[in-house]
């Protein structure tokens, strides 16, 4: 890796964003290549909704991540204030470089800018590098928001309070 930066993602690259996307989750074997869900990770922040970041290095892109804020987000944002962090990938020939973390930070930091409360995510259970990234950055988990999309599944919440809603106690 030369130079790497992370940006917005261009409209003319969320194909290829999407495509990212399914094959790191395909390569650690946390999605099925037939998968449903696989239309739904490629589509992810096509229709405008939200931020899709991605790591550079020259045109190659190696990693990107989602920022989705109230009211246009997932199944995790429930209030003005929420924002939630989906899809996090980074190229399987891309990883140990610190590009992971480096992505969090980045849309965490932009979470901040947009006066998000609350950052939420949904990890799946056998996702540990992910846990293990999302706690060293602060976050909590959330076992009461944990969400079961289909039966035999059930997806890890995690949250970090950016800054308190102002009718909270510190």
């Amino acid at each position: 890796m030369t130079f790497m930066l992370i940006r917005e993602a261009r409209s003319s690259e969320l194909e290829a964003v999407g495509e990212i996307r399914v094959a790191a989750y395909v390569a650690d074997n946390f999605l099925a290549p037939d998968s449903e869900y696989a239309p739904t990770l490629r589509a992810l922040g096509a229709d405008g909704t939200g931020h899709v970041l991605v790591a550079v290095d020259g045109d190659q892109i190696l990693g990107t991540v989602t920022l989705q804020s109230w009211p246009h987000g997932g199944d995790m944002i429930s209030r003005a204030g929420d924002a939630e962090i989906r899809a996090l990938a980074v190229r399987p020939e891309a990883r140990g470089a610190g590009l992971g973390k480096k992505l969090l930070g980045a849309v965490m930091d932009l979470a901040g800018r947009e006066d998000a409360r609350r950052l939420l995510l949904l990890t799946q259970p056998d996702m540990k590098a992910a846990h293990h990234l999302y706690e060293e950055a602060g976050f909590d988990r959330l076992p009461a928001l944990d969400w079961s999309p289909r039966p035999g599944l059930t997806l890890l919440a995690y949250g970090l309070t950016l800054r308190p809603d102002p009718g909270e106690l510190p």
